[in-house]
């Protein structure tokens, strides 16, 4: 799961969501790995982008907050 501060409000990412292109707006992106851990990364804006349950970011600066 990865939850991302979408330009027009925050949405998730799920396994097999539908092929999207977003652009991101400062905040925060939540990701939860494998293993249930939640890490937490602020951002400055970015795009991504989701294709085969494949998440690609690519944001201006980022902070991990872990």
């Amino acid at each position: 799961m990865v939850r991302l501060p979408g330009s027009v409000g925050s949405f998730e990412i799920l396994m097999n969501h539908a092929p999207i292109v977003s652009t991101l707006r400062a905040g925060i992106i939540k990701v939860k790995k494998a293993d249930g851990n939640i890490v937490d990364f602020e951002i400055k804006g970015g795009v991504v982008e989701v294709v085969n349950n494949q998440v690609s970011v690519l944001v201006d600066a980022t902070e991990d907050l872990g």
